[in-house]
């Protein structure tokens, strides 16, 4: 618990507006690629093939659309931003290997990639000073 203060600490104090909206804009990616998954049916079809032989591979992607909604929001309005990070961790790593597995696809590759770095530094870096977290310690 003490490093997590340290790091909150540390974050309040080397805080930047430009930090904040890419955090929000990250929640705001996982929330358009839940409703993306969901709206889409033939997508999540191919999303499903390389994983039809691993065993809990179904339960995988129906994970995947409630926690890129959650954590979509959660992370946009900077509430549990490091859980809500650590929660899309499997999915992100899931599309890495998907990649891999199935038909590459350099794009999605790209963006898993892009998204898996940032909600990585998300995790280390937190909520940052614009977000519900930050409002409700100042509160107490």
């Amino acid at each position: 618990m003490g490093l997590i203060k340290k790091l909150n600490k540390w974050a309040n104090a080397h805080t930047y507006l430009s930090l904040d909206l890419i955090r929000v804009l990250l929640g705001v990616v996982f929330f358009v690629k839940g409703i993306e998954f969901m709206s889409n049916h033939e997508e999540m079809e191919r999303l499903a093939e390389p994983f039809q032989d691993i065993p809990g591979g179904m339960i995988f992607l129906h994970y995947l659309i409630p926690a890129h909604f959650v954590g979509g929001i959660l992370i946009t309005v900077g509430l549990l931003t490091r859980w809500a990070a650590i929660a899309q961790l499997p999915i992100l790593f899931g599309a890495i290997l998907t990649n891999f597995i199935g038909v590459m696809n350099t794009n999605y590759l790209m963006l898993a990639v892009i998204v898996l770095i940032t909600s990585l530094f998300f995790i280390v870096y937190g909520s940052g000073k614009h977000s519900v977290d930050y409002y409700l310690k100042m509160q107490q």
